[in-house]
């Protein structure tokens, strides 16, 4: 397909008042025989990837292609390990609510539902308070992963590191460090030594494209005539056959895309002609988490996690053991399973960090009477939250509860 560059400034166009027009537009390869449809919303088409079979022979990067990152099995993990800290061996001390305090939290809960009524909370007489404590239990385990894929980008005479410079690095001998710790991150590196200058695939090196628009043509099918160049006009009770004021007679109008010229610059080169092709290191860095909750009353474990409570064990290490010694045997379990997951679950990551924790939430069964019927509610957190799901007047008839 030969083509023909645009040339810079050239006023083209179809159609009575639009500019001068062009009598051969620009492009000189195959077209339709007949105008295409005006179409205002007509895309670009995805452009493809070169095959890879035109890239150069990287040494360790057999394999790879442009669509997707391959993952990379990591190195072995680090040899350093550091002593466990020990959980701890005492419950710590979690206040009591009083009846004053649980009457409060239920009117301030209420008091964020417009529509809830305030004299129960207000009249109920306490049954019982049931103190117990909940253990929300995380453990989070900070990996990187590697992969790797060829990559291209516009050539406009930037420096090129290819192979004349060296043999290329590993995927995993790259240095590079995180932000920070415990925080997801994506990096893009391009791999040492492996550039090189290709023509390009997508327009053979001609910096421009076919119209998608226009297939070529440099013009399109008038939309308001249909391509006819009159329209039936109704005037003084009559109809008239007159020219169409879009097109002006002419049953086509340039090409908005194009502009006339019947091709567009090319998205993937953008007119350079020639691209910059190399392998690209894609580095992940992800924070697994994991946690599981220990609560014995009827409050929904998810409320657990969102609550203010204490800490009562923290632990950081390359790799963390499992607590063994909790005074709660169930966050003991929960730890032994997770650790035992995390430590299998990332077989294409390389393992940095380990962290994990119990925290200790205070909850309050709450058991009340009131107009004759008895219920319950639960206070949960240092915040003192409110879980309700059964309080006697929900439903306001209007708001005119009280």
């Amino acid at each position: 397909m030969a083509t023909q560059p645009l040339v810079q400034g050239q006023q083209t166009g179809y159609g009575g008042a639009q500019t001068a027009p062009v009598e051969t537009p620009s492009f000189q390869g195959d077209v339709p025989g007949e105008d295409a449809a005006e179409n205002p919303n007509a895309s670009a088409p995805q452009p493809s990837a070169p095959s890879v079979d035109k890239m150069d022979a990287v040494a360790g990067y057999e394999g790879i292609g442009f669509d997707a990152n391959a993952p990379l099995a990591p190195p072995p993990p680090y040899s350093a390990v550091e002593a466990p800290k020990p959980a701890p061996e005492a419950n710590v001390n979690i206040p009591k609510v009083t009846e004053d305090q649980a009457r409060q939290a239920l009117l301030d809960h209420v008091a964020q539902h417009c529509c809830y009524g305030k004299k129960p909370a207000r009249d109920l007489v306490f049954n019982s308070i049931a103190p117990s404590s909940a253990f929300h239990y995380t453990l989070e385990t900070f990996a990187e992963g590697r992969g790797t894929s060829w990559a291209m980008e516009p050539y406009t005479g930037q420096p090129i590191d290819g192979p004349m410079n060296g043999p290329p690095p590993r995927p995993w001998d790259i240095q590079a460090q995180p932000l920070g710790l415990f925080q997801d991150e994506v990096r893009y590196i391009e791999v040492p030594h492996t550039a090189s200058v290709k023509p390009c695939h997508n327009c053979f090196a001609t910096g421009c494209i076919r119209c998608y628009h226009c297939f070529g043509r440099g013009r399109v099918r008038c939309s308001s005539c249909g391509g006819t160049g009159h329209n039936w006009v109704h005037r003084d009770g009559h109809r008239h056959h007159e020219r169409c004021t879009w097109c002006f007679g002419s049953g086509r109008k340039r090409c908005s895309t194009c502009h006339g010229h019947g091709q567009v610059g090319c998205p993937v080169c953008h007119r350079a002609t020639q691209l910059k092709c190399y392998i690209k290191l894609t580095i992940t860095w992800k924070n697994h988490k994991a946690d599981h909750v220990v609560e014995r009353t009827s409050l929904p474990p998810e409320l657990i996690t969102q609550a203010q409570g204490q800490m009562a064990f923290k632990d950081d290490q390359f790799r963390v053991a499992p607590i063994m010694n909790f005074p709660d045997q169930a966050v003991n379990e929960a730890s032994q399973q997770l650790v035992a997951n995390h430590g299998s679950a990332f077989a294409h990551e390389r393992i940095l960090r380990q962290r994990h924790q119990v925290r200790i939430v205070p909850v309050s069964d709450v058991a009340y009477a009131w107009n004759g019927q008895t219920g319950r509610f639960w206070v949960y957190g240092y915040e003192h939250a409110v879980h309700a799901p059964d309080y006697p007047q929900k439903c306001c008839w209007g708001c005119s509860i009280l």
